[in-house]
């Protein structure tokens, strides 16, 4: 019998940001509803914002909503090589879902030979079992001091036998020159990309179309769609450019945001979408700040995860913004740390092996009475967690008991106070596995003051709420119900995000490449 092999797509972008992740989630969605088995391909993405497959293995964020679009679970094959930065250790390499090791630039290049068999075998099942793959480049296909070690664009499509379509961000301006530009600096690659997609339009459109036929002219290839500009789609952002965005811009104030959470703005923030679940609230007023005054009179304060946790720890003494959160834990106000977050909130961490700083061992904020010690092993898994009733205090007794979903991804194993949370893991790693066992515990609560290892816990609806009237209620306001289904409302964002580039693109031409 003949192994079916998959046919592809390719989305590329002339830069970072100009967005061909969602692009690529639209058309997954819809070749889905057409009824094709479509899945999406990545070969190597730089994310601090990733995501725990099934498996337990540790992909890009942005393949994971893929996935989702395509209506498929998400898997490692998806995203065989990630990279996230750690500062001046380099980025810790990730193959097929497992930490490998620290690379620094140079070392990762030379290491094209061994990282490019990841990404050929990866495809290669992915194509076996399925009709369709949506692949998405990195960055520009043109860095030309890059070009030798690429396997993420012109090689990948090369690999896949997959057309091109290259995506340009008006809205940043010189759109026509970075199109122009990088079919020039192709060369002869530039035969592989077929059409030009024009990304966040916002003017009008009749002065726009002069220059799509003269870039025609100039490169032979033509613009198959103008994707408007659209501010907030509602779907989780790739990474940290729009974190630089919303450190700047917080949500509409208006009389209805009565709760002003704030999450402490870390140089290393990782898995920030942890919290996009907060902002959809009505009466939340979310910002990312290092604003002392903002920290000091928030109703929460969150502190996020992190990729170099003991460096955001000294970054945080060293403007003293340690000092900010300790002042607003005696006013009151209440303070929670995620994963790396937690760790900085209790007492000491400590690095005997140096598996993520050079420091063995530092002081922390100690508002939690925790210790901290990394371990060489990364414990990366899909969680479901129960709330410890009978070992919580008051600050936490409005939380409904409920069996909450979430996932682990960090270095570090915690002790002392323990006990917010009891937890159950699911991976393919026999050693964290514990679907019959009710014997690990999470979490710690001191006051207003708690922490835990488990990310995604605010997409649970009813937690999430329960949590926000805890913080309504002691400023003498009434809960509200639960109204916002996070996950529904990022069902119907990636359909309306489907709709709209099927409606502004020419979805015949598309699938005239994929079917010659």
């Amino acid at each position: 019998m003949a192994v079916r092999v998959a046919k592809a797509l390719m989305i590329q972008g002339t830069g970072s940001g100009a967005g061909k992740s969602l692009i690529a989630a639209a058309l997954c969605r819809s070749f889905a509803d057409e009824g094709i088995k479509v899945a999406p391909f990545k070969a190597q993405n730089m994310a601090l914002n990733s995501y725990i497959t099934r498996e337990g293995g540790e992909i890009g964020r942005a393949q994971a909503l893929q996935a989702e679009a395509a209506r498929i679970e998400p898997h490692t094959d998806m995203n065989p090589i990630l990279l996230k930065a750690s500062g001046e250790m380099g980025s810790q390499v990730i193959i097929n879902g497992k930490p490998f090791r620290h690379m620094k630039a140079m070392e990762y290049y030379a290491f094209k030979k061994d990282s490019w068999k990841a990404v050929t075998a990866s495809y290669k099942r992915l194509a076996e079992t399925h009709d369709l793959i949506i692949m998405e480049g990195a960055g520009s296909p043109a860095e030309i001091n890059l070009m030798d070690v690429d396997i993420v664009n012109m090689s990948a499509a090369i690999m896949a036998k997959a057309p091109v379509l290259l995506v340009g961000d008006i809205d940043k301006g010189g759109v026509f020159a970075s199109l122009y530009g990088t079919v020039k600096l192709l060369g002869r690659d530039s035969r592989h990309i077929r059409g030009f997609i024009i990304n966040k339009f916002r003017g009008d459109m009749e002065i726009l179309k002069p220059g799509l036929e003269m870039i025609k002219d100039k490169t032979g290839k033509p613009v198959i769609g103008v994707l408007p500009y659209v501010c907030n789609m509602g779907l989780p952002e790739e990474d940290g450019l729009s974190l630089y965005v919303k450190s700047e811009i917080r949500s509409q104030k208006s009389e209805e945001k009565t709760i002003k959470i704030v999450v402490v703005r870390l140089k290393y923030l990782s898995n920030f979408t942890d919290f996009d679940p907060l902002a959809q609230e009505p009466d939340v007023e979310l910002i990312y700040s290092i604003n002392p005054a903002e920290i000091e009179n928030a109703d929460m304060v969150i502190v996020p995860g992190s990729k170099n946790t003991v460096k955001d720890l000294m970054l945080l003494r060293k403007i003293g913004l340690d000092q900010s959160i300790n002042r607003a834990f005696a006013k009151g106000i209440e303070v929670m740390g995620m994963c790396g977050g937690y760790q900085i909130l209790g007492t000491r961490i400590s690095d005997p092996h140096n598996a993520e700083s050079s420091h063995t061992e530092v002081e922390g904020l100690g508002l939690l009475n925790i210790e901290t010690v990394f371990e060489k092993e990364k414990t990366t898994c899909q969680v479901e967690a129960e709330l410890i009733m009978e070992n919580i205090s008051h600050q936490l007794s409005a939380v409904s008991y409920q069996r909450l979903k979430g996932y682990e991804i960090h270095m570090g194993r915690s002790t002392g106070d323990i006990g917010l949370f009891r937890i159950a893991r699911f991976s393919s790693n026999p050693a964290l596995s514990t679907q019959h066992s009710s014997l690990i515990l999470d979490g710690s609560v001191n006051n207003n003051c708690w922490g835990t290892y488990l990310h995604g816990i605010f997409d649970n609806n009813t937690f999430r709420r329960d949590l926000l009237n805890r913080i309504r209620e002691r400023k003498g306001l009434k809960g509200l119900p639960v109204t916002i289904d996070y996950a529904g409302m990022k069902e119907k964002a990636i359909d309306n995000l489907a709709e709209m580039v099927r409606a502004n693109i020419d979805m015949e031409f598309v699938k005239r490449l994929i079917n010659p």
